[in-house]
């Protein structure tokens, strides 16, 4: 077994309302920042053993499916890498 971190970002499908982001953007935008478009996101850092990056890409996702995302409202990307 090898210790890896996978990192689980879950972001609402476009055309879901945003209502953290869309205040935020107001905001930034009254600051004088111009943008086209802002979106919230939750980031989730796991660390684990796994046999390799694959088992544990594997293990992340069904963690994103079963509770760190909504596949109804929610996307969501798995990105894994070695611990050292």
């Amino acid at each position: 077994m090898s210790a890896y971190t996978a990192t689980v970002t879950v972001r609402l499908k476009r055309g879901v309302l945003d209502p953290e982001a869309e205040t935020t953007k107001r905001a930034l935008e009254r600051l004088g920042f111009e943008l086209e478009a802002l979106r919230s996101t939750d980031r989730f850092e796991v660390d684990l053993d796994a046999a390799d990056a694959d088992a544990a890409a594997e293990r992340a996702e069904e963690m994103a499916e079963r509770l760190l995302a909504n596949p109804t409202i929610h996307d969501y990307d798995v990105d894994v890498a070695a611990r050292e």
